[in-house]
């Protein structure tokens, strides 16, 4: 049985108040949204966070936190210190619950993104068998869900694919699947390289089709068609990278961009590349286009 605290902080507390829960005796601390926001981050591989963020510390059912929770209630960072309890927690199956949510959904006419412990629904479609692991990525998210339906409508067959921020390798294998002949996937969060390289081997995807790397170890290379969901600044700070690394006519597809934040992103990738209309969902946005000889 555990116990937790859980308390609402800015981004900028955060870490603060991490350090305070974990040398109190937390067994965890977990950062989850606490108004509704899309995250943000200020720079590639630094820890996204939203700009309030609900910070909750999970103890043993048997550890006094009266102690705790009185230096809480009077911290200057806690925004909710008049409302901060200590809440009883049953015991769950936990991994059980995560996988009822995760259902098998459709992309286009011919794509199925299908959890590895169900049978897919259409056996005769293009079915790839995904378990998210650690990383991020199972295509219900509407950045993934965008770049999913456009790699289902490109022709990919013999091509060269980067899948920059691969996360689970949801969008590497779906490209494998695809007819793509060599995808390079890269993340900076070596759980994401795991996890790819695990869910490449789980649909029977052959070694050499998809390598996983570090951003460090990708190696220089032209590639037909660069994918990035990842967010808008880094978006920003590697169009030049990513610009250097698409051929003349290939393709780019940019995902995890904000409405707001599509004109300037426009105004960036348009110094190389020709851009198609912006597709929206759910008030994110994915960019395509065409590389500029």
């Amino acid at each position: 049985m555990w116990q937790q605290i859980q308390m609402t902080v800015r981004a900028e507390h955060c870490a603060e108040l991490e350090a305070l829960l974990l040398e109190a005796g937390a067994s965890s601390v977990t950062l989850m949204d606490a108004e509704d926001q899309p995250v943000f981050q200020r720079e590639p591989g630094a820890t996204p966070l939203w700009k309030t963020s609900s910070l909750t510390g999970l103890f043993p059912l048997e550890q006094n936190l009266q102690s705790l929770l009185a230096t809480l209630q009077f911290h200057p960072r806690v925004l909710n210190r008049d409302s901060l309890q200590i809440e009883p927690l049953k015991e769950q199956m936990w991994e059980r619950t995560w996988m009822e949510d995760f259902a098998p959904k459709q992309y286009g006419k011919r794509l199925w993104i299908c959890p590895s412990w169900q049978s897919p629904p259409d056996p005769e479609a293009i079915n790839i068998l995904l378990d998210p692991g650690m990383a991020f990525g199972t295509g219900s998210h509407a950045t993934t869900a965008l770049c999913l339906r456009w790699l289902e409508q490109a022709d990919l067959r013999d091509k060269a694919v980067i899948d920059y921020g691969c996360g689970s390798g949801i969008l590497a294998i779906a490209a494998a699947r695809l007819g793509a002949d060599k995808i390079h996937a890269v993340d900076n969060d070596p759980q994401a390289i795991a996890a790819t390289v695990d869910n490449s081997l789980r649909n029977d995807i052959p070694l050499h089709k998809i390598t996983a790397y570090l951003p460090k170890a990708l190696p220089k290379l032209k590639a037909d068609f660069l994918l990035a969901n990842i967010l808008a600044e880094p978006l920003h700070e590697l169009a030049d990278q990513f610009a250097n690394l698409v051929k003349p006519q290939g393709k780019i597809v940019l995902s995890g961009i904000l409405e707001e934040q599509t004109e300037p992103l426009i105004a960036r990738y348009g110094r190389w590349f020709s851009l198609d209309s912006p597709m929206t969902e759910d008030g994110w946005v994915r960019l395509s286009g065409s590389r500029r000889a």
